[in-house]
């Protein structure tokens, strides 16, 4: 009996929270060496899967969920099944976020990109993926910016990429608000990859960068672990300090 209550304690239910991302379990095992070694699954499977296994909600990358590329009518379809899927399992989405590193647009980076041109395209993106996160409830969103960085100093000034940065997140929040979205916003702080050099490397960093805003407010940190292990940090110190200043968005 002793060892049944055990094992019962640590089973997974959906009053405990647990989420995963639509790209961790639809993850098809590539790596920079090696082919993907797992067949691709569907999000509406990953959500069936999930749900059979106690957990409480997805998460996702716009486009974890529509492909890069996909047609109006095809993005439809998508949002029409991965809706019914959630309601069928009664799965939540509480997170949302954009990818703004896979497409090689963003080689330069996103929102810190020397061009112009591309800076508008990532705004363009995430609003896109806020418009679809809020289609699902989602009330926190996050950014990691991994590819807001340098191999190179000689290829970016890093003050006038902070200020692209800040007026990016700026703007963000001013059009969650327009929209009437109940998103708070987390930076996902990271150093040193895929980057050589990447801005707002820790939780520190980060937080530092908030308070430079229009709005600090709406914006927190998403303390990852094996981030700050990357760092050579203590992680429980950095989400310390971020839930002693009230800006502890989520964590994963």
């Amino acid at each position: 009996m002793p060892s049944a209550r055990r094992n019962d304690a640590y089973t997974p239910r959906p009053e405990h929270h647990f989420t995963w991302g639509l790209w961790t379990v639809g993850n098809p095992g590539r790596d920079p060496f090696g082919d993907p070694v797992r067949p691709p699954i569907t999000p509406v499977q990953i959500v069936r899967k999930l749900a059979e296994l106690g957990a409480y909600g997805v998460n996702f990358h716009d486009d974890d969920l529509v492909p890069r590329g996909s047609s109006a009518a095809e993005r439809d379809r998508i949002v029409k099944e991965f809706r019914a899927a959630l309601n069928e399992s009664g799965m939540k989405v509480p997170m949302a976020t954009t990818n703004l590193f896979g497409d090689p647009v963003f080689r330069d980076g996103a929102f810190t990109s020397n061009d112009g041109t591309v800076r508008r395209h990532a705004l363009q993106k995430t609003m896109r993926a806020m418009d679809l996160g809020a289609e699902f409830g989602a009330e926190v969103y996050v950014f990691w910016g991994g590819r807001e960085g340098v191999e190179s100093n000689a290829s970016k000034d890093p003050r006038e990429a902070m200020k692209w940065f800040r007026d990016a997140l700026n703007f963000l929040c001013e059009y969650s608000i327009s929209q009437g979205y109940r998103y708070r916003f987390a930076l996902e702080p990271k150093p040193n990859e895929p980057r050589g050099d990447i801005f707002l490397p820790t939780i520190g960093h980060a937080l530092a960068f908030i308070y430079t805003l229009d709005h600090p407010d709406l914006v927190g940190v998403n303390p990852e672990v094996a981030h700050d292990t990357i760092a050579g940090l203590d992680f429980s110190h950095g989400v310390a300090q971020a839930l002693e200043r009230g800006s502890c968005s989520t964590s994963i």
